[in-house]
């Protein structure tokens, strides 16, 4: 019997039939996530969603990438996190301001599709999606050799939350006197991988195997730990009608680039370093590749994954309410009068 021959396009490097069934295998999973709000199921060329009712709902997006995290994913063949980084990373960003998630959509782009690293992708994405209440609608999968290398892939998320107009935090009403709360991240969460990996594998020639000096963790497990949803948290907060004058998702830029993006030109926030426990990994990144401690707080997030802002007065009932949720915290830093920017005590 003659041997099937492959497709010309099979032939250059993408193969329809094998990146179908991909699709195909994870279905059911995706369909997990499906909320009351979802219209019809997956496999459409645009997935369906209802308007959130309501007077005054306002929709709120926003889209970004795991970024070079997913070199380390590669390295050790582990790809069942980074689709919660990814969720989780949008969720925050929503939720700066005020914004609960309805739903998410995937972009993975590759060389030639893994149907194993595809389906443990996606199942990352669902067990984030689940866990912020929210569905995967739908994604693309793009399969472009030559332009990806051989065994990596590209991961991007769009999210789609609202908030009531009335309820939108901005900043706005931030003042001098209002009290900096920090929580912690999980560690680099989605941001400064570049610089990780030069100081870890290529500066100090570390296997991502070996133990991070001083803890009970490799570097892979260090570098790969999951970036937090703040979610729970907060919407425990504004439930409880504490005041939140701002909030701020500590990304890419760390602390003086993401703070002042919601801060009134009047005020500085003031950031008493002192306040928390740097973490481990961070303080090898420092000392090893010899960076300067401001650039280290511009890179990295140092611990802290979000921060909210309150007035003094809602202080005592909000780490009431944080302590009630097991949400560890750290009082961080204070507003100051200023100029819009971010100072140090320390």
């Amino acid at each position: 019997m003659a041997k099937e021959s492959k497709s010309a396009y099979a032939q250059a490097g993408v193969n329809i039939d094998v990146k179908m069934n991909a699709v195909g295998s994870i279905k059911q999973m995706v369909a997990s996530t499906k909320t009351s709000n979802v219209i019809g199921g997956i496999g459409a060329f645009g997935g369906l969603h209802k308007v959130p009712t309501g007077k005054g709902m306002i929709l709120v997006s926003s889209a970004d990438g795991v970024g070079t995290k997913l070199k380390v994913a590669a390295m050790m063949n582990k790809h069942d996190t980074v689709g919660q980084d990814i969720v989780n990373h949008c969720v925050n960003d929503i939720l700066v301001q005020g914004a609960k998630p309805l739903f998410f959509m995937d972009y993975i782009g590759t060389a030639k599709v893994d149907p194993v690293q595809f389906k443990n992708v996606v199942s990352g994405l669902c067990k984030a999606c689940k866990e912020n209440k929210m569905a995967l609608l739908g994604g693309e999968t793009a399969e472009m050799p030559g332009l990806y290398p051989a065994g990596e892939y590209d991961l991007v998320g769009t999210i789609v939350g609202c908030v009531k107009k009335s309820e939108l935090i901005t900043g706005k009403s931030i003042r001098a006197g209002d009290v900096i709360i920090g929580f912690p991240s999980g560690g680099l969460q989605t941001n400064g991988f570049s610089l990780a990996r030069r100081v870890i594998f290529d500066l100090c020639q570390y296997s991502w195997k070996d133990k991070l000096p001083g803890t009970n963790q490799t570097f892979g497990e260090a570098l790969l730990a999951v970036h937090k949803s703040f979610l729970k948290p907060v919407s425990k907060l504004l439930e409880r009608k504490i005041k939140i004058t701002g909030m701020a998702h500590i990304t890419g830029g760390g602390f003086p680039d993401n703070i002042p993006r919601v801060l009134p030109k009047a005020v500085n926030a003031e950031i008493d370093r002192d306040a928390w426990e740097v973490p481990t990994i961070f303080k090898f990144i420092q000392n090893q590749g010899k960076v300067d401690r401001d650039e280290m707080y511009r890179v990295f997030n140092m611990g802290i994954g979000y921060v909210v802002i309150l007035p003094k007065s809602q202080l005592a009932k909000a780490t009431n309410i944080l302590k009630a949720q097991h949400q560890p915290y750290s009082i961080i830093g204070v507003i100051r009068k200023g100029t819009g920017v971010v100072t140090y005590k320390n």
